[in-house]
């Protein structure tokens, strides 16, 4: 629904603003200067530019999720999460476990198409870190440079030639920016051109067809060049 099909007049403004929580407001109020009306208005554009990104953002996760799967796969078999050869840390082994426990609570098969599926896009991005504590009473750290960068990830990203950390950074980067906009947190403030080029430049590094098939999609250009006033936009 679009802002201005229908006046902000103040009882709206005050019924909105009790809506969407004073606290959650105060960001937008302050960024419009003391203007609830700016702020309403300011707040339904990062609404539609946060929606605008959600499309951009999942074409990325499934494509970085799938293309790392793959090559641990090609490497350590297809339940790979389950080959010790891996030396996957006591956060990813976790975070696997909470994945098949998910899935078999909820009646899904505990195999590898689900249990990929079911992992968080933060699960991916911390496999190209360098490895945190093993679930071990050594306090040893895996290492993932050597366990799945160098004989498996690196081919997940075949279009550039950069290290384990510079693949790691922009990525995590974006992780940061999906949770965000995942809890509804403000996003307006953030150089939000920078952002869309990362998603476009990481998913290019992948496979530039689905870079291109996600930007011909993408209403974030589209967005970007409204006034931040919200006039004219649908969620």
């Amino acid at each position: 629904m679009s802002v201005n099909a229908f006046t902000l007049y103040p009882a709206l403004l005050s019924a909105l603003e009790v809506s969407l929580s004073p606290e959650r407001m105060a960001t937008y109020i302050a960024a419009a200067g003391g203007d609830r009306e700016k702020a309403i208005r300011l707040y339904t554009w990062n609404t539609a530019v946060s929606a605008a990104f959600y499309g951009p953002l999942q074409g990325l996760e499934v494509a970085v999720r799938n293309a790392m799967h793959r090559q641990i796969s090609a490497t350590y078999g297809p339940n790979w999460y389950d080959n010790p050869q891996c030396r996957l840390d006591a956060g990813a082994l976790n975070r696997v476990a909470g994945a098949k426990a998910d899935l078999g609570r909820e009646g899904y098969p505990v195999d590898p198409p689900h249990v990929v599926a079911a992992l968080a896009f933060g699960f991916w991005v911390s496999l190209l870190g360098r490895g945190g504590y093993m679930a071990d009473a050594r306090a040893t750290r895996a290492n993932y440079e050597m366990s799945l960068w160098r004989p498996a990830l690196h081919r997940a990203f075949p279009h550039v030639r950069k290290s384990r950390a510079d693949v790691h950074r922009p990525l995590d980067y974006l992780r940061t920016f999906r949770n965000r906009i995942a809890h509804h947190e403000p996003i307006f403030g953030r150089h939000l051109v920078a952002d869309y080029a990362s998603i476009l430049e990481v998913a290019g590094w992948i496979c530039p067809s689905t870079r291109d098939w996600i930007a011909y999609h993408s209403r974030v250009p589209e967005i970007l060049a409204q006034p931040r006033d919200g006039n004219n936009l649908r969620f």
